[in-house]
């Protein structure tokens, strides 16, 4: 019998009035997009995890794409990211007519792994970019990674698009601080710890690097006359510069985020305490029961001096050892009112990159596919709510 209680899906935003007053005041406002609260969202979120600079896009991964161009990633450029990702992660560096190699990952947390990127740069061809994916909102060294960068001499762009509110290290660096980075990429799509509906993020230190960011998020287009180029047509006879004139310096893109999205962010951001609060205190719950479960069903290895704010709750079950399959484990979960998630297919298995890349190994990669199952997890959840999850599965392995 299918239950009757509310469904829990694996992820689900937290709206409340706060968020609906702030997004109506832009609506009855003059501007719906490119006003003032861009900006005022760029310095809140830029005060939030310690960052000289921050850029709002449309998507995590139109942050991960700018990113990308604003370093002068190219044709033939190599570009390094984690078998264990959304696709998105890869599939930027060939919008930029790059060449993308995946690194094994960890097969207890899904993150990169350190040693394998290590044998990686010591044995292959030069690098130019590596993309750390901070898988369910945990970072493992990023300080061990930008060390690797000035010995080897590539550009860190960090995938934290899981990780808003996650810091690390004895000082608590939060994640978008950029001190172990170039760029750091956020995504705050709907079910992400802060929430525009669609949207993204990057920040950055380099005040130079950043402008080029934001001038490659509005089709390469520029309305500074301290940056035009075109001194005959930008300024009058009295040096004055023309009030219509605009320069597109380079071929960028429309990833703006509007006003509506962006009044909606600030809204979240003032709720993150709230938002880490509870995503702890249901992981917690989760993690005290699963350590009275068989060692066959266990959560995802907590990374040593990372503080997580989790986007995910990972779980890791032995399938094959229990014999029963995954996509079963799944449908009577559902039939229970728990919705249940699998983060990620390796992206190197995908069609696409099977046709274009050579066939390699990645066990860690595989251990971890194999196993993960999302629990739900969201600001929203209550101990009962996590009490319902951990029976349900009880009742459905054990």
């Amino acid at each position: 019998m299918a239950d009757t209680k509310p469904f829990l899906p694996y992820a689900r935003q937290y709206i409340d009035a706060d968020d609906v007053k702030a997004v109506e005041a832009v609506l009855k406002s003059d501007f719906l997009t490119t006003g003032p609260m861009v900006e005022r969202y760029e310095t809140a979120f830029a005060k939030t995890v310690g960052s000289q600079h921050a850029v709002a896009c449309n998507s995590g991964t139109a942050a991960l794409h700018l990113a990308l161009m604003a370093l002068g990633i190219g044709p033939g450029a190599r570009v390094l990211v984690p078998a264990i990702t959304f696709a998105a992660t890869a599939n930027v560096a060939l919008y930029q007519g790059g060449d993308v190699e995946f690194i094994d990952t960890c097969p207890d947390t899904g993150l990169m792994d350190m040693d394998a990127l290590e044998r990686r740069l010591e044995n292959g061809p030069d690098v130019d970019v590596v993309m750390p994916v901070y898988l369910a909102g945990q970072c493992e060294d990023p300080g061990r990674l930008w060390q690797l960068s000035q010995r080897y001499g590539f550009k860190v762009v960090e995938d934290a698009c899981h990780a808003t509110g996650t810091t690390y290290g004895p000082e608590n660096t939060p994640v978008g601080a950029t001190q172990h980075a170039h760029l750091s990429c956020f995504s705050t799509h709907a079910v992400k710890t802060v929430a525009t509906g669609e949207g993204g993020m990057i920040t950055g230190a380099d005040k130079t690097l950043m402008q080029r960011v934001k001038t490659l998020r509005s089709h390469g287009i520029t309305r500074d006359a301290d940056l035009f180029l075109n001194r005959d047509l930008a300024f009058d006879d009295n040096g004055h510069a023309n009030p219509w004139y605009y320069e597109m310096q380079q071929l960028g893109y429309n990833y703006r985020l509007p006003d509506i999205n962006c009044a909606l962010g600030i809204s979240q951001l003032g709720k993150l305490a709230f938002f880490r609060q509870r995503r702890r205190r249901i992981a917690a719950i989760y993690d005290q029961a699963f350590a009275d479960f068989p060692n066959y069903i266990k959560p995802l290895r907590h990374v040593k001096d990372c503080n997580p704010v989790w986007h995910l709750y990972v779980i890791l079950i032995d399938f094959k050892r229990m014999g029963i399959p995954r996509a079963r484990v799944m449908a009577e979960l559902k039939n229970r009112g728990i919705g249940t998630q699998v983060h990620y297919i390796p992206v190197p298995y995908q069609p696409f990159y099977r046709n274009h890349h050579n066939p390699d190994s990645f066990p860690g990669a595989d251990e971890y596919y194999n196993k993960t199952l999302s629990l739900p997890l969201f600001p929203g959840m209550s101990a009962d709510d996590a009490g319902r999850v951990i029976q349900a599965l009880r009742d459905v392995l054990i």
